[in-house]
């Protein structure tokens, strides 16, 4: 089975239009740089755009994360917070620990997007990524991200990561490979300890 998509979008769902509106235009920037690059793929998998209300959500999300050659992970405080989205990390991990087998990995599969820092600190799967972004200076104020100078940068070297992994798994994907029969793993535990609820005795 064919990689199908450049990278499936990992983040926690937001009411409002901040959340939103940084999705949107992170996607939209991704989907501008990436397309000369692919035949007939399909730049990126978001799952608000490409499920239905009837799907077997479960394993929908993962067999388009097994056809997709990278991930990349807003992260927000809400998303480490979410069961799912830390399922669908662990998820991405495996896979990535399976297509080490394939070739020699440049780089890590996920490329995490910071767009809201934590205000303890970035939890280890983010802080200790090989390579991550900030665009925690994102507003509402700010222009769209794919053209603006601020950003661009980063938008390149994300392009490229995820290019280079595209054509990596086109050629040594193993022709038997099939996405069908990947799971989901089970919901991991949380990223880091809750704090004590109870309030100091004096």
């Amino acid at each position: 089975m064919a990689i199908r998509y450049g990278c499936f979008f990992s983040y926690a769902h937001g009411r409002h239009e901040l959340m939103q509106r940084f999705k949107a235009t992170l996607a939209d920037a991704l989907r501008c740089y990436l397309e000369p690059y692919f035949d007939n793929e399909d730049e990126l998998f978001v799952d608000t755009e490409q499920l239905g209300g009837g799907d077997d959500l479960d394993r929908k999300i993962a067999r388009a994360l097994c056809e997709s050659a990278c991930m990349v992970l807003i992260y927000t405080p809400k998303y480490e917070a979410h069961a799912y989205t830390r399922r669908e990390y662990a998820a991405m991990r495996l896979i990535e620990a399976e297509r080490s087998t394939w070739y020699t990995l440049p780089s890590q599969l996920i490329i995490p997007v910071i767009m809201t820092q934590h205000p303890d600190r970035l939890p280890p799967q983010i802080s200790e990524s090989t390579f991550y972004v900030d665009f925690s200076r994102f507003t509402m104020a700010t222009a769209d991200l794919k053209s603006n100078p601020d950003f661009l940068p980063d938008i390149d070297k994300m392009v490229r990561r995820i290019v280079t992994h595209y054509q990596y798994q086109k050629k040594t994907m193993p022709p038997a490979h099939d996405c069908n029969q990947f799971v989901l793993p089970a919901v991991p535990p949380a990223w880091r300890e809750l704090p004590d609820p109870t309030f100091p005795k004096k």
